[in-house]
């Protein structure tokens, strides 16, 4: 995919000579490759996986459950002490 990438550019830089707009396109396609690398988390590892990428999707897991155990121990927090007494009781 990349060497193909890699071609595509390469011609369209050529027919640039001809037209300028190709110049344009392949300035488009460059670009596009490039945001769309940096959007997956950069560079490869040497194991041929993001590290980086890993380490945003587990972040993200983790602010998410944050967000979550935050927002429903507030609310809750009665309900669980009201219940955690009635449980105490019942095992007496």
């Amino acid at each position: 995919m990349f060497v193909l990438l890699l071609i595509l550019i390469a011609v369209l830089f050529g027919f640039g000579f001809l037209d300028p707009i190709w110049w344009v396109a392949a300035a488009v396609l460059v670009y596009a490759a490039t945001r769309r690398s940096r959007d997956r988390g950069g560079g490869r590892s040497r194991s041929g996986s993001s590290d980086l990428g890993d380490y945003r999707d587990y972040q993200e897991r983790r602010n998410r459950q944050e967000r979550w155990d935050r927002r429903y121990s507030r609310q809750n927090r009665v309900r669980w002490r009201r219940e955690d007494r009635r449980e105490r009781e019942h095992r007496r």
